[in-house]
C-alpha cells in the first residue's frame, strides 16, 4: 500500500510512517490535526517523509484503502490538515466542486463577487490596493535614499 504514494521515503513501515506523522503535526482548537513540513509557510499543502504530500500519507495510514486514481480532499478546509476524519478520496471534477472559498479574504475583508462566473475574486481588492499603496511608499524611499545619496540637485 505504501508503494503507491509518490515521493515516499522506502525505509518507512505503516507503524514508522503513522509515528512520524504524528511526531510532526499538532491538534488545534477546531479539531485538525495540522502537519507541520517543509518550508515556513502555514496553510500550505505539506510534504512530509521524503517528498510525499502528508495528506496523503495519512489517508494511506490511517484511513487506508488507498486509490491513486482519485484526489485525497478535505472537509475541513485546511489544506495541512492530517486528521483522518477529515480527508476523504474523490474525483478531480468533485474535488474542484467541493472547494469552497470563504465570504471573506485572510484579512477579513468582505469578497466581491465575479460578474462573468459568480464566484468569488480570487485576489481581494482592498488588500491588493494596500500592498499597492506600501510598494510605492517603499519604492519612493528607496528613490529618495538614492538621490540622498548622491548630494543636493
Amino acid at each position: 500500500m505504501l508503494s503507491q504514494i509518490n515521493g515516499l521515503a522506502r525505509h518507512f513501515t505503516e507503524d514508522t510512517l503513522r509515528a512520524y506523522l504524528l511526531s510532526r503535526s499538532t491538534r488545534t482548537d477546531n479539531g485538525c490535526l495540522v502537519a507541520r513540513g517543509y518550508g515556513r509557510q502555514r496553510g500550505v499543502y505539506q510534504k512530509l517523509a521524503g517528498r510525499a504530500w502528508a495528506h496523503i500519507a495519512a489517508y494511506v495510514v490511517f484511513v487506508g484503502d488507498y486509490d491513486p486514481t482519485l484526489e485525497v480532499h478535505h472537509d475541513c478546509g485546511v489544506p495541512d490538515c492530517i486528521e483522518p476524519t477529515h480527508l476523504r478520496q474523490l474525483s478531480h471534477a468533485d474535488n474542484c466542486r467541493e472547494r469552497r472559498q470563504p465570504p471573506v479574504c485572510r484579512n477579513g475583508h468582505e469578497r466581491e463577487t465575479e460578474p462573468s462566473t459568480g464566484r468569488y475574486r480570487r485576489i481581494c481588492r482592498a488588500c491588493n490596493r494596500e500592498a499597492q499603496k506600501r510598494w510605492r511608499e517603499r519604492q519612493a524611499a528607496e528613490v529618495a535614499a538614492a538621490r540622498a545619496t548622491y548630494g543636493p540637485a
